[in-house]
């Protein structure tokens, strides 16, 4: 029986290969900046994906036969919490590795476990997810994209938005309607893998405040997708997507996507020797906080180690993680604000900036507030 501490603890077994990544990642990283760190999973490279799969680092949960090195969730959350904290440029192979292929391994055909996860495992697919629509938002039942039956397999005719890195991905493992109305909730609804070159695909990135285009919208004019496209039971996509968002929602990136410019700032009280009573409160209720996330985050961990579906526990990490996020950033900024004395770095003031633009989007990207308070309520039997 585990204890309450060992339950959000990484097995001690696990430092070694956290000592392994550092050493990878300071020599791939040395020269990398701030700023550019801030773009946290969102950074995209790769080539950078390749050398991790090179490494044998992709696929951590995947068993052998597929590619994968079968070590584990908490292998993982170690390889995860240290490509974050050092502000890697991961996104390329983000998705598909944290719940495209957990999903297909789940949910998918032996011939889609054959031919997709090796593929991801090497950096050689990358996947977005289809799930939010224009005049959706995060109501995904009421989804109108349509996938119909014919002689070739499934013609598919609608749209998707908001779909992180659609624009560089090889594939999309998309919800949709296959039979019944919008109306009809989440009855009638499926997942199906698109190729995005697929002849009638068309991806149109979509620029932010910051100049960069981390998501795109996606349109589907009778797109033809073979019979095999469909993951699961048809109909039952909207229990496989719950299931997958456990791992989108858990993770440590719904907690560390402002903790470079945690680092940065700190680093600037260390060199400015600044230790007033008010800053070191400040610092540690941050640091405090985050190490409090952390440990939620592992207890969810360790469920999925479990072979449970932590939805309810996900979406608690998600709605406490990204508030902390957003809040790291407007408090940061209070305090230079109120310290106009101190000669602040110019990469601090960038990273300061970046995230201000782009904090209000943590707590939109995985599910809104709204959305996951939900889902928690109903899980405590409240709704």
């Amino acid at each position: 029986m585990l204890t309450a501490l060992e339950f959000t603890q990484v097995p001690p077994g696990e430092q070694a290969f956290r000592a392994e990544i550092r050493d990878f990642l300071r020599t791939s990283l040395a020269d990398y900046p701030a700023h550019k760190r801030a773009r946290s999973w969102m950074g995209s490279s790769p080539e950078f994906s390749r050398a991790l799969a090179g490494r044998g680092w992709l696929g951590l949960t995947i068993p052998a036969e597929y590619g994968g090195s079968g070590k584990g969730y908490f292998p993982r959350f170690v390889l995860s919490e240290e490509l974050l904290a050092a502000g890697a440029p991961v996104a390329a192979h983000w998705i598909a590795d944290r719940q495209s292929a957990p999903l297909i391994l789940r949910f998918g055909t032996p011939a889609q476990r054959e031919f997709y996860i090796p593929r991801i495992c090497r950096a050689e697919a990358f996947f977005c997810i289809g799930m939010s629509e224009p005049n959706s938002g995060s109501d995904l039942a009421s989804i109108r994209t349509r996938a119909q039956r014919n002689e070739q397999g499934w013609m598919l005719q609608g749209s998707k938005i908001w779909t992180t890195n659609a624009h560089e991905c090889h594939y999309m493992i998309a919800l949709v309607r296959t039979s019944g109305e919008s109306s009809d909730r989440q009855k009638g609804l499926s997942q199906l893998i698109i190729d995005l070159s697929l002849p009638g695909v068309t991806v149109r990135p979509i620029l932010d405040m910051a100049g960069d285009a981390h998501f795109s919208e996606v349109f589907f004019d009778n797109v033809q997708l073979s019979a095999d496209a469909l993951v699961g039971v048809e109909g039952q996509g909207w229990d496989q997507v719950n299931a997958e968002l456990a791992f989108e929602r858990s993770g440590p990136e719904r907690v560390y996507s402002s903790v470079a410019l945690l680092d940065c700032w700190m680093q600037m009280l260390r060199e400015a020797a600044i230790d007033d009573p008010a800053t070191i409160e400040l610092v540690g209720t941050l640091v405090g906080e985050i190490a409090v996330l952390r440990a939620l985050s592992l207890s969810v961990t360790r469920k999925l180690v479990d072979g449970e579906s932590p939805a309810v526990e996900a979406s608690v990490v998600k709605d406490f993680g990204t508030d902390f996020e957003q809040r790291l950033i407007r408090q940061i900024g209070e305090w230079l604000a109120t310290h106009p004395d101190v000669d602040v770095p110019g990469e601090l003031l960038r990273t300061l900036g970046y995230l201000e633009q782009m904090g209000a989007t943590f707590s939109l990207r995985g599910g809104t507030r709204e959305i996951l308070r939900g889902i928690i309520a109903r899980g405590l039997g409240l709704r």
